[in-house]
């Protein structure tokens, strides 16, 4: 455990980034990102344009982590100095528009989930046991359309007191990370003003969203085998850092029980 944590108030709610944090699907994210961006990218590279395939690790985490698909989408695009039309949320899975390059990760990461899945990590379940016993209310928030379902299969949402997602972001109108709209919905819905309340990300927009909305704990959770994003989690905002949930909960909540 790194950063602040011991002599602070405890929040009174905590809320969760899904991906990366409660569920092991970041990696099925990025290998749908990949697909989708290497077919695009190797296409301009044949007409000429020298693209290097997408990065799962650096790029990933930069411009795609914890944003929503196009937002996701149009953020490596631009970087790699590519600019496509918007096109629309119906565009079929391509190339050709910054909604079709999203459709087409839509596609695989569907592919992928149906075909194997996607599991809770072991401490999600018991750090969620924790923080309910310490009469801590919990939000899970998440950019993918497919978290609450995800959640639901994983049996984690019977640990949750509310659930925000893509279908709620859309249909609220609610601008991704690192805007803190989703946040901010999340802590209104739990009853708690921001500055009582905890953000737990793994990402640096998501980090970045809890900082801009001033909620009073900004924690980064490091699931790296040797701790290697820590630093830039802390650099980006989070008040403390953390490679396991549940040692996150009974550090910044243990006194409550």
């Amino acid at each position: 455990m790194n950063g602040r944590a011991q002599g602070v108030r405890p929040p009174r709610a905590v809320v969760l980034d899904t991906d990366g944090v409660l569920l092991d699907s970041a990696t099925v994210h990025a290998a749908a990102w990949k697909v989708a961006f290497d077919i695009c990218l190797s296409a301009r590279a044949r007409d000429g344009e020298e693209q290097a395939p997408f990065d799962t690790g650096a790029e990933y985490r930069r411009f795609v982590d914890g944003r929503s698909r196009y937002d996701g989408a149009e953020a490596l695009l631009t970087a790699r100095g590519i600019r496509l039309p918007a096109g629309t949320a119906g565009d079929p899975p391509g190339c050709d528009t910054v909604w079709a390059v999203a459709a087409r990760k839509e596609q695989v990461f569907s592919g992928m989930v149906a075909a194997k899945g996607v599991p809770a990590f072991p401490d999600a379940g018991p750090a969620l046991d924790a923080l309910q016993a310490a009469h801590v209310p919990r939000a899970a928030v998440s950019a993918s359309r497919h978290a609450r379902a995800l959640l639901r299969a994983s049996g984690l949402h019977r640990h949750l007191t509310v659930i925000v997602d893509g279908q709620d972001a859309a249909r609220l109108g609610l601008a991704g990370k690192p805007d803190p709209a989703l946040f901010l919905h999340a802590a209104a819905a739990l009853g708690t003003r921001p500055r009582e309340t905890a953000v737990v990300e793994d990402a640096l927009a998501g980090i970045r969203a809890a900082r801009r909305g001033g909620f009073g704990l900004v924690a980064g959770l490091d699931r790296t085998p040797d701790g290697r994003l820590s630093a830039r989690l802390r650099e980006t905002g989070a008040d403390l850092t953390a490679p396991d949930l549940m040692l996150l909960a009974r550090t910044v909540w243990g006194e409550r029980r």
